[in-house]
């Protein structure tokens, strides 16, 4: 095939041409994200129970809908929340891969097996199904400049006009308002509900007879009479709009004829449906919406699609209202591309230098470096066929392509040039005879390289889907590589090599070559030494395994680096049974502590109170900070876990609260903290209280683990709760119906949802609740009465008595079990695989029988990984040698290559210790790398090897000669590919954790691997090959090797 393209060069341009343009299309309509779809796709269920408790959700809500959900097509775990506010959410977790779409249809069909079940006010309420990840992509929170509009007027301006064109942006998978619209509030009054003998039962129906929408019919509607001239509608009763039309609805006419109207028993007002939540701007009341991702959408695409709408919705804002955009997932996302890109135009400079340095001819370098945009623009195009996206993954597995990728290059110029020079034959001719000579050998090494990254496509979950990254884009890379090693570079070489450019021993390069030569022949000496003393070389090599495999499984070991992200979360806690007002204080000085203090890192401070991802209630709170750009904050004490660390000490001193400041996790959709998550299960049914003191006693143990830190309840503690007794045969000797005991509590204390009325055009809520004086102490009950049968006012005290408990604000499930997570970090000098190590004995060891944990979120996917690992290594060795031994028609040769894996897999151990580095999925990916690169270059000299020995040389001759041929192109495509990771494990700025890891693990894996590898291949040859050499007929239809 080289033949016909070394005759039709334009031929060869063409194609290259045209892999480009394909290339270069794609890259226009590839998707960018900083992540592929790793998450699980999840379902969020979400329904509301106004006033009711954690447990009667749990008991009425949670449980019947979680029981319900079996049967789905690819499940992994069910996990529910139901907490105080009366809010109840269940999350499904499909496993990666699960169609979205296909998953949220199979859950809402389950759902309406469960509606019939659930309490009518739920079902009034609506539940609601969901495509959603766990964290927020941006937050969009509003503030008014001016002062001229309250907390309320913003947070209903934007669920009402904001809400809604937000939520139908394609990639929206949840809208969650920080605040609520507008309601009609009925504030009653319980003095002036007993003085004209009424009750809130009257209220309630009152309201809904008078505020009510009636259809009323036509004149002349059809079938009409004949002859019939009018045909007009007819309107009757419509619903109310104002406060002063619901201040005058008639709750009783007397019989004098006086009235007594809605105005005279509660105070009406227009406010807010809500006020569990209240969110701040620098210190300024603002509200706002956390925008969720659905399940399989780009993150890019869809914060841009956000930010346009908004724009567009912003021309018609009330005078003075204004975007602020606390928290934002995206700029880190571009930044850490534009990072990596910057890295692989790095890297092409200095792959460029390093063939120019060996090369030491303009011509013969151009071409090599020619390959390199073909091969990366023809990779972009397989990623776009394959439905892949542009992100850090694939674009590390660029970064990692070009070191391989010009290896093909070189080898095929670095022959011709040879052959050019020995046989003193034009460039054509010797083009033509070079590939005949190196065509199959450049096909072996391609496959046996792509052979190392293939079994990491078949691997399951979340980090299945990250080697798949890689794998494609490697595998992709290497057979264009090859493809254009074939048809352009041979082409390229026949047109552009000029015949008598040899080594030059004058200037630079002439040092450079005596140099070389210098160490070559001390490199020649020291084989030699040590195919002498082969069985001392090869206890050191033993040696160097045992060291490497000891140190590999003591390796600590994580899932992905942290980042600075440029975000930081801070979570409060106040002590149970905490006010609002005393949380937005403690809030106030969070604020205040970010933007005074640390105002050099600090770009904006949102915080919430009555929110939290610990859960819901007036004694919890969040802050999110957003971090200024990362140009901004150059220095290591302006990066994001320096500014958290400053934070904790700071926030240590309020002892008014529990305050912890975190950095998100590497992969946002895993989790709102980094760190590790434990489920702590009560799988025997002991009961809350069990649970409690399991956490307790966990806790406990985990404060005295030297390995620890930051170990906490994800959720929030008991707090004190006032249980009312009815005595039911009381109740029933005044005559009266428990069904309006149950009501008149409901709807006096819980607040009860009546019915709607019209507002600026839009549909809001009526809502019926005691006003705020006579709700606010125990015996504030009494002071309620409900009517009995014979029409008598009986207050509750006659039948009722009350009595403090304790009782959770929010109650937690996971696989079907109660549960409280615990979340926590590794103390500095231990990874998180320590940590979720020391959880694990401690569990085993400590926890009480029927206590039981399973891991979630970020660890959950560790866990996954690091059993996944070493069967990945040792599937990707078996195909390799496979691989060779149907490549060499040999068992034996191929256990000489396979022997410097060892080599190559120290180095990688030693430098990723060195570093303070983890086992992680970066460092597997690396380490496969490192198997690639080391068995080529033993590839390289064994081949030459065995065609020495064929021609009738010893195996000790066979075995220097090889080494000493092969040292140049080994040498120059291992410092090629050095080099051209070298940007990465130097990288400093947004993503240069990932970075960091992969770069500094390939690194030190090839560079052990080149240099022990080309001292001990040698050795490792003569030892395997110990046997006459084959017949020539045996080996006659198998490749050259290349020179």
């Amino acid at each position: 095939m080289s033949r016909f393209f070394i005759d039709r060069p334009i031929f060869a341009w063409v194609i290259a041409i045209i892999i480009m343009l394909a290339g270069g299309l794609s890259i226009l309509t590839l998707p960018i994200s900083q992540y592929p779809a790793i998450a699980p796709p999840t379902i969020g269920i979400s329904a509301t129970y106004p006033g009711a408790s954690a447990k009667t959700l749990e008991d009425t809500v949670t449980q019947v809908i979680e029981q319900k959900l079996s049967g789905l097509d690819g499940l992994r775990f069910v996990s529910s929340s139901s907490d105080s506010t009366g809010t109840a959410a269940v999350t499904v977790t499909f496993e990666p891969g699960t169609n979205p779409d296909i998953a949220q249809v199979q859950v809402q069909n389950k759902l309406q097996l469960a509606m019939p079940q659930l309490p009518q006010e739920v079902q009034r309420q609506g539940v609601r199904v969901a495509k959603s990840a766990s964290n927020f992509l941006l937050i969009a929170a509003f503030i008014s400049a001016d002062g001229s509009m309250t907390r309320n007027d913003i947070t209903d301006y934007v669920v009402s006009a904001l809400q809604d064109p937000i939520s139908r942006v394609p990639g929206v998978g949840e809208v969650q308002a920080f605040g609520s619209q507008y309601a009609m509030r009925v504030w009653l009054d319980p003095d002036k509900l007993a003085a004209y003998n009424l009750t809130s039962l009257d209220v309630s129906a009152a309201i809904q007879a008078q505020n009510a929408q009636v259809s009323a019919g036509q004149f002349g509607g059809a079938p009409a009479v004949p002859g019939q001239q009018l045909n007009a509608t007819i309107t009757a009763q419509t619903r109310l709009q104002t406060a002063d039309e619901f201040a005058a609805v008639i709750l009783r006419v007397n019989p004098d004829g006086s009235q007594v109207r809605l105005a005279d028993v509660a105070r009406i007002e227009l406010a807010g449906e809500s006020f569990d939540v209240e969110s701040f701007i620098n210190g300024k009341a603002s509200g706002g919406m956390g925008i969720r991702l659905a399940s399989g959408a780009n993150a890019l695409e869809t914060a841009d699609a956000i930010r346009a709408r908004l724009a567009e919705l912003s021309q018609f804002f009330p005078q003075g209202l204004e975007i602020v955009y606390p928290v934002d997932t995206t700029p880190f996302v571009r930044i850490s591309i534009e990072e990596v890109v910057k890295t692989l135009a790095e890297a092409i400079g200095l792959v460029f230098l390093v063939m120019y340095l060996f090369l030491q001819d303009l011509r013969a370098t151009l071409i090599p470096t020619i390959a390199v945009p073909v091969v990366l623009l023809g990779t972009f195009g397989v990623l776009a066929a394959a439905g892949y996206s542009i992100n850090t993954l694939t674009m590390f597995g660029m970064v990692l392509a070009i070191g391989l990728l010009v290896d093909d290059a070189i080898v095929v110029v670095e022959n011709v040039e040879r052959v050019m020079e020995e046989e003193h034959l034009p460039p054509r001719e010797a083009t033509r005879k070079s590939m005949d000579q190196i065509t199959g050998a450049l096909i072996g090494i391609a496959l046996v390289l792509a052979t190392v990254f293939v079994p990491m496509a078949f691997f399951g979950g979340s980090v299945g889907m990250i080697y798949r990254q890689f794998s494609i884009t490697i595998v992709a890379s290497m057979a264009l590589s090859v493809l254009v090693a074939v048809i352009l570079t041979p082409a390229l070489c026949a047109t552009l090599l000029k015949p008598g450019h040899g080594l030059t021993r004058k200037g630079p390069f002439g040092l450079f070559n005596r140099g070389y030569e210098a160490s070559a022949r001390a490199y020649q000496r020291l084989v030699g030494l040590l195919t002498r003393w082969r069985w001392a070389a090869m206890l050191v090599f033993l040696a160097i395994t045992a060291g490497a495999a000891l140190l590999f499984v003591r390796m600590p070991t994580g899932f992905l680096p942290a980042e600075d992200q440029g975000a930081i979360n801070v979570q409060v806690l106040l002590p149970p049974g905490s006010t609002m007002e005393r949380t937005v204080a403690v809030l106030n000085q969070v604020g205040d502590y970010f933007t005074v203090d640390e105002a050099a890192a600090v770009e904006t401070a949102m915080t919430i109170s009555g929110f939290g991802f610990q859960g819901r209630g007036q004694n919890s709170g969040i802050a999110f900070v957003r971090l200024r750009p990362w140009d901004e904050r150059e220095g290591d004490h302006l990066r994001a876990a320096a500014v958290a660390g400053r934070a904790m000490a700071a926030f240590s001193k309020i002892k008014e609260a529990t305050i912890f400041a975190v950095v998100p996790p590497a992969i946002s959709e895993l989790g709102n903290a980094s760190g590790f998550q434990l489920q702590l299960q009560d799988r025997g049914g002991l009961g809350h209280e069990a649970l409690i003191a399991a956490r307790d006693q966990l806790l406990g143990l985990a404060a005295k683990e030297p390995s620890l830190v930051r170990v906490r309840q994800g959720g929030l503690e008991d707090t004190p709760q006032y249980k009312i007794d009815v005595d039911r045969e009381k109740a029933a000797a005044l005559g009266l119906s428990l069904s309006d005991i149950n009501a008149t509590l409901a709807a006096t204390w819980g607040g009860s949802y009546v019915n709607d009325f019209i507002d600026r055009g839009r549909t809001k809520r009526v809502y019926l609740q005691g006003d705020a004086p006579f709700r606010m102490q125990p015996d504030d009950i009494d002071r309620w009465y409900v009517r009995n049968r014979a029409g008598a006012m009986v207050p509750f005290s006659a039948f009722s008595t009350g009595r403090w408990t304790y009782g959770a604000p929010k109650l937690d499930r996971f696989s079907g079990f109660p549960t409280i997570l615990i979340q926590g970090e590794a103390a500095p000098g231990f990874s998180s695989g320590d940590a979720m190590a020391t959880m694990e004995r401690l569990m085993t060891t400590q926890m009480p029988a029927g206590i039981g944990h399973e891991w979630s979120g970020l660890s959950y996917e560790e866990r996954l990984a690091g059993a996944g690992a070493l069967s990945l290594y040792a599937v990707s060795l078996l195909v390799v040698f496979l691989c060779l031994a149907a490549l060499y028609e040999s068992w034996s040769i191929p256990v000489s290559v396979m022997l410097v894996v060892p080599l190559g897999v120290a180095g990688a151990v030693v430098t990723t210790l060195v570093f303070g580095l983890a086992n992680d999925v970066y460092f597997q990916v690396g380490l496969l790398t490192t198997i690639g690169l080391s068995a080529k270059n033993a590839i390289l000299i064994v081949e030459f090897a065995r065609e020495l020995r064929l021609q009738g040389k010893s195996r000790f001759d066979a075995a220097l000669e090889a080494a000493r041929a092969r040292l140049r192109p080994i040498l120059m495509t291992s410092l090629a590919f050095i080099l051209g990771v070298l940007p990465l494990a130097l990288s400093s700025g947004a993503g240069a954790g990932a970075q960091n890891a992969i770069g500094i693990a390939v690194i030190g894996g090839v560079l052990a691997g080149t240099v022990l590898g080309v001292l001990l291949v040698p050795v490792f040859y003569v030892v395997i090959a110990y046997k006459d050499p084959p017949r020539p007929e045996a080996i006659a239809a198998q490749p050259a090797p290349a020179h």
